[in-house]
């Protein structure tokens, strides 16, 4: 299997800057994973696609202002990082640029020194684990100075830092948003639970893994980057329910998806527990919890991508893709959405 079957072509004018005013009112998909057949709606319409007893399963991760702007400490030359994984007490592994600049020893300040940190090691991949220094609590400082670490395809700056945020982001840790989740409101979200439908909630922080290009041609040889996840035991309990009970479990977001699948065992239970995935989803995989996914439309070539394909098959899914240039929906993180069912 190769990357470049993986390939659309996509008119760069149909990636989305900046967030619709109304979270619901994004265009919706909805695509048949056994025909390819497909019907066009808006995400309002989704509780159309749920029935009584299902269970919708959403990430309530939080993503953090991970992006940083200051200055080497001596030289004052400008050091750009981002915030990548918690390393231990103030030690966070980092993405630096220009990486030159931060050797081990580095010392940088951030807002006059409101926040001063040092370069302590390298490590894989050329990021930086840095230790930081500061008076009071990090969250409120990284709330004061930090930036939202929208993804490199945006260009426009984001004017509300929320709207980067689900309306139900609880467990700060993320480097970049669980999109599909950006098109529920609250409203939206109660007549669901109102219809009978279930919703669960997982935990996994999105690493910036997400975005990494496959850089190699065997879709087999990629490494995937790793993530950490928490499923709690009661919400292992109503998933579980849900599948004894005959009703599907629908994930919202490839990131749902990748938790339930991370951690449930060969006998399609799921287990409550917590640790680190490097779960690659991609064509002859066979799903042991997941039966639906609402997801948005992902990159050319990239793993998300190769998810979908393999819970809808490729073939489906590049129709789909390029019947949503045609009908010039809107792609990637701000973009339209998708039901795969």
């Amino acid at each position: 299997m190769k990357t470049s079957d993986f390939y659309y072509d996509l008119p760069e004018e149909l990636i989305a800057q900046d967030p619709l005013a109304d979270r619901s009112s994004s265009r919706l998909m909805h695509l048949d994973k056994k025909t390819g057949e497909i019907t066009h709606t808006d995400f309002k319409h989704v509780i159309d696609y749920l029935n009584p007893g299902d269970c919708l399963v959403i990430n309530d991760t939080k993503v953090i202002p991970a992006r940083l702007y200051g200055s080497k400490i001596g030289t004052e030359a400008g050091i750009e990082i981002l915030l990548l994984k918690r390393k231990g007490d103030n030690i966070w592994e980092t993405l630096v640029k220009p990486g030159k600049k931060a050797k081990v020893g580095t010392r940088i300040s951030f807002g006059d020194g409101l926040l001063i940190g040092e370069v302590i090691d390298i490590v894989e991949e050329g990021n930086r684990l840095i230790r930081f220094e500061y008076e009071g609590i990090f969250e409120e400082i990284l709330d004061k100075l930090g930036e939202m670490p929208l993804p490199p395809y945006i260009t426009h700056k984001l004017q509300d830092k929320n709207r980067y945020q689900t309306v139900y982001a609880k467990h700060e840790g993320s480097a970049a948003a669980p999109t599909a989740g950006l098109h529920f409101t609250q409203e939206l979200l109660h007549q669901i639970e109102e219809k009978g439908v279930k919703i669960a909630h997982v935990t996994l922080h999105v690493g910036l893994g997400t975005f990494r290009p496959v850089k190699v041609d065997d879709v087999e040889s990629h490494h995937m980057h790793s993530e950490f996840y928490v499923v709690e035991e009661d919400q292992a309990k109503l998933i579980n329910d849900t599948k004894k009970a005959g009703k599907r479990v629908i994930s919202v977001g490839t990131t749902s998806c990748r938790t339930l699948e991370s951690a449930t065992d060969e006998n399609r239970i799921l287990q409550a527990k917590s640790g680190w995935t490097e779960i690659f989803i991609y064509p002859g995989y066979q799903f042991k919890m997941i039966d639906a996914l609402i997801t948005n439309f992902h990159l050319p070539e990239s793993t998300l991508l190769m998810l979908v394909s393999a819970l809808a098959g490729k073939e489906h899914i590049l129709a789909a893709y390029e019947e949503a240039v045609k009908e010039r929906y809107r792609f990637f993180s701000f973009g339209d959405a998708m039901i795969i069912e």
